[in-house]
């Protein structure tokens, strides 16, 4: 092995990443990004001797010291990041492989559990047709990311998530007492348990990505057609959870408003071809209902998160406090 370019690879590390690469020696190693609040990081190493040029290594160590960008470090926080990368190790042991090339997700080449350590060796979507990134998009873009949502929530419709986690989306009520608390009295704090109730009580149920925002999809090269990385808080839910999400990572408050009528009548059409298109059974007239009326609360249950963990945050804009108060006023 040659000096990787910047990231330090101990032996372990590098004997695993030879064995998932199925190659003979690593020639670099540079790093794409930390993980959050300090729990490790991502890896591209450059490979030869194998059928791969490169792959990526997610290298999950729980720190010795946490710290947080907002300030929340907790013993909640710690566990909850704990079972959100054993639920990822899960998800791409058992449920990964059912992504068709219309819902493209990384292979998974090799996993690892130690006492303080997760690793996952994982296809570099790069070298496979997906090396682009985007801090903004244009309508064929969105359109790829809707396609990605539809049809995976299509091909986990209905599917119980046995070990994931229970509730997919690292927001949701049960998971975040300390937002909870932070968040100030008043008809928002006191609707919470209702907006969660009507969302989990939805019977049209699928798995979710859990953190479907912009930063999470990788591009083709002419823009119309995504992968989707970062499987931490998939679990079960509705898919307008992913859906708002995902629009208000990419959308400000005025596209928002414009765009997101026409977003989700595309969405909804998606989804109902990729239905189709795999033999399921299922109302789709009732399932669309149910969820266009969900959309509103999934997107109020984010807002209703926000105002606790980060008063201030962009995404608190006119149009969530709009939808928001139209939520409570119905409820």
């Amino acid at each position: 092995m040659s000096v990787p370019d910047d990231a330090d690879l101990d032996v372990q590390l590098e004997r695993a990443v030879l064995q998932g690469a199925e190659a003979e020696a690593i020639v670099g190693a540079t790093v794409v990004q930390s993980l959050w609040s300090g729990y490790g990081q991502i890896l591209r190493c450059r490979v030869e001797g194998g059928v791969r040029p490169s792959v990526i290594v997610k290298h999950v160590r729980w720190p010795d010291d946490r710290t947080h960008p907002y300030g929340w470090v907790s013993d909640i926080s710690h566990e909850r990041k704990l079972e959100s990368y054993r639920v990822e190790t899960e998800w791409y042991r058992r449920y990964s492989g059912q992504c068709t090339d219309e819902c493209r997700v990384p292979l998974c080449l090799l996993l690892e559990r130690r006492d303080d350590e997760v690793l996952m060796v994982l296809e570099d979507l790069d070298t496979s047709g997906f090396a682009g990134r985007r801090q903004r998009v244009n309508e064929l873009e969105i359109d790829a990311c809707l396609s990605w949502l539809a049809t995976f929530h299509a091909t986990f419709l209905g599917h119980h998530p046995e070990g994931l986690w229970a509730t997919g989306t690292y927001w949701h009520l049960a998971t975040r007492p300390d937002e909870f608390e932070a968040l100030a009295d008043g008809p928002l704090k006191r609707a919470a348990a209702t907006i969660d109730r009507r969302l989990s009580e939805s019977p049209f149920q699928t798995l979710v990505h859990g953190d479907a925002k912009l930063a999470n999809f990788c591009f083709g090269a002419d823009g119309r057609n995504a992968a989707a990385v970062d499987f931490q808080y998939v679990g079960g839910g509705c898919g307008m959870k992913d859906v708002a999400y995902f629009i208000s990572s990419c959308l400000d408050e005025d596209e928002s408003e414009r765009l997101a009528p026409d977003l989700l009548d595309r969405y909804f059409d998606l989804f109902g071809a990729a239905v189709t298109r795999m033999g399921k059974t299922v109302d789709l007239v009732a399932l669309e209902a149910d969820w266009r009326a969900l959309y509103p609360l999934a997107w109020t249950d984010f807002y209703r998160f926000l105002q606790g963990w980060s008063p201030g945050h962009w995404k608190l804009h006119r149009y969530s406090e709009r939808l928001a108060q139209e939520v409570l006023d119905s409820l």
